[in-house]
């Protein structure tokens, strides 16, 4: 297409294309004030498009979110855009892989967009790598669940309030991750060994009250309208075998304990995992 004897198609194309990386970027740095912080294989898994529209009628399936080298490269190029536009922040983590969050003047740009955002510069140094595996796994699981359709909350929209429990949680319980399919809820918790006296006592009353007076099979009311499915562990074969045996003693049977509880001991390594 010509205009005023120029040819002006190439020109639309860049301006077309360069709108097109403005809001690839916008929903990056979205990303990142819903988790915090991530790596860029899950930006790359989260924007591949392939997310499924309806998730699977039993439950979330608990599998690592894939992200293809196209993608990878993809948001790298992105990545590297905001980065000179002093939006994302970057650091190594313990293990080598290379992490972002949301700079001030990118939480400011979020701001405009009427987002509750905050710059994740203090996540960025105050962390070890306990920290960093457990919120890693975090973010993974809930990646994943949003690859199949589920609605979640993060682990830093919890921890900020931004979720169906609010500042005060859930009979004062405040998991992981949430994972929702219409009314259904899943509670995730991730567990590297097992918890201190103090918070163990704490999930125990929680999982005792939560399901008191509920029949085997049955979800729990929560709020009026959202009901708990299930509440699912990350975490070792030890922890699986302790919280077992703490609830048998309480009471619980093992088909209770079955349809109540699930347990993933073996989809992560809490010792070693490759990130990039």
């Amino acid at each position: 297409m010509r205009e005023n004897g120029e040819d002006v198609s190439e020109k639309m194309g860049v301006k077309d294309g360069r709108e097109a990386g403005m809001e690839e970027q916008t929903g990056i740095m979205r990303l990142l004030h819903r988790f915090g912080w991530l790596r860029t294989r899950d930006l790359a898994s989260l924007s591949s498009g392939a997310a499924s529209k309806t998730p699977p009628k039993g439950g979330p399936m608990l599998q690592p979110p894939i992200a293809s080298p196209v993608d990878i490269r993809r948001i790298q190029r992105h990545l590297s855009k905001l980065r000179e536009r002093r939006m994302v922040l970057m650091t190594q983590a313990p293990n080598g892989s290379w992490i972002y969050a949301l700079s001030e003047k990118g939480a400011r740009a979020l701001q405009g967009f009427g987002l509750p955002a905050s710059t994740g510069k203090d996540m960025l140094r105050r962390y070890h790598a306990a920290f960093f595996l457990h919120r890693n796994v975090a973010n993974e699981v809930a990646i994943s669940a949003m690859l199949q359709g589920f609605r979640v909350s993060t682990e830093r929209e919890i921890a900020q309030g931004r979720w169906l429990g609010g500042a005060d949680g859930v009979m004062g319980k405040k998991p992981d991750v949430v994972l929702k399919s219409g009314n259904d809820v899943w509670f995730v918790e991730v567990e590297r060994s097992h918890r201190n006296r103090k918070d163990y006592d704490h999930l125990m009353r929680f999982l005792l009250q939560i399901w008191r007076d509920t029949r085997l099979g049955e979800a729990v009311d929560i709020d009026g309208t959202h009901r708990l499915r299930q509440v699912i562990f990350i975490c070792t074969t030890g922890f699986e075998k302790k919280l077992s045996q703490d609830l048998f003693s309480k009471g619980w049977k093992l088909d209770e304990l079955r349809s109540r509880v699930r347990f993933e001991t073996s989809l992560y390594s809490f010792k070693a995992i490759a990130f990039y």
